[in-house]
C-alpha cells in the first residue's frame, strides 16, 4: 500500500468529501433507483440505468477516497524551512525566456489544485524544484521540451 504524505487540512477536505458523498450523496441515488424501479420494466428504463451507474461511480470515488484516508501520513509542519525547495514551500520562480514570474505551493498529489497555485511535488516541475535555492536554475525536462526557471523565493 502506498503511503500519501498530505496535510491536516488535506486530509480533513478528503473526510468532508466523504462525508458528503455518503450521507448526501449516496441517499439521493438510492432514491432515484427507487422511482425509476418503480416505473415498471427495467429492461428498456433508461433513468434507472442511469441511476444505476451513477451509484457505481460514486461507489467507485467513495472507496477511492477512503483508500488515500487510510493510507495518509501527515507532514509535520514545524520541521518545514526556507533553506531549499521542499514540500509546503511557497516557491516563487521566474522563467529565464519570458520573465515570467510564478508562484506555487508544493503539496502532496492528493491536494494539488493549479487554481489554488498549488503543484503536486511528483509533477515535472515540483520534482526540478525540489531541493533548490534561492538563485538556483533550475533546468526542468516538460512534455515538450526543457524549461529553465530561476528560484527568486522560498517563504512558508
Amino acid at each position: 500500500m502506498a503511503i500519501h504524505y498530505m496535510t491536516k487540512v488535506g486530509y480533513n477536505k478528503l473526510l468532508d468529501e466523504v462525508n458528503y458523498l455518503e450521507s448526501e450523496k449516496r441517499p439521493a441515488i438510492s432514491r432515484q433507483i427507487a422511482e425509476a424501479r418503480d416505473k415498471g420494466d427495467l429492461s428498456e428504463n433508461a433513468e434507472y440505468d442511469a441511476a444505476k451507474e451513477m451509484q457505481g461511480i460514486v461507489e467507485a470515488k467513495i472507496a477511492q477516497l477512503k483508500q488515500l484516508i487510510s493510507s495518509a501520513r501527515f507532514i509535520d509542519e514545524s520541521q518545514i524551512t526556507t533553506d531549499s525547495v521542499q514540500i509546503l514551500n511557497k516557491v516563487t520562480i521566474r522563467n529565464t525566456k519570458n520573465n515570467q514570474k510564478m508562484t506555487y505551493t508544493l503539496v502532496s498529489e492528493s491536494e494539488a489544485n493549479l487554481k489554488e497555485s498549488k503543484i503536486a511535488v511528483n509533477t515535472p516541475i515540483g520534482k526540478g524544484l525540489l531541493g533548490k535555492k534561492v538563485g538556483d536554475i533550475a533546468e526542468i525536462k516538460v512534455p515538450n521540451g526543457t524549461m529553465t526557471f530561476e528560484i527568486i523565493d522560498i517563504a512558508l
